[in-house]
């Protein structure tokens, strides 16, 4: 099952993630990071498909997805 993990010190809450998701699965959180942004947060892991829209969109680098969940 495919995983995502969000750098919260490099999202700057764009976005872009959230619209690229074809599945909706990320999403801009409530709370603002250290810095005052209001990072993407990765929802609702098992309907994932790894497609990596929302890393190849991320302009901070921020994103990096997994094929499998190795945690």
């Amino acid at each position: 099952m495919p995983y995502i993990i969000i750098d919260e010190e490099r999202c700057k809450g764009c976005g872009l993630c959230t619209v690229a998701c074809p599945k909706k699965l990320v999403s801009l959180n409530d709370q603002p990071n250290a810095l005052g942004y209001t990072v993407a947060v990765f929802n609702n892991q098992e309907n994932c498909t790894g497609c990596c829209f929302c890393a190849e969109i991320c302009p901070d680098v921020a994103i990096t997805v997994f094929k499998e969940d190795l945690r």
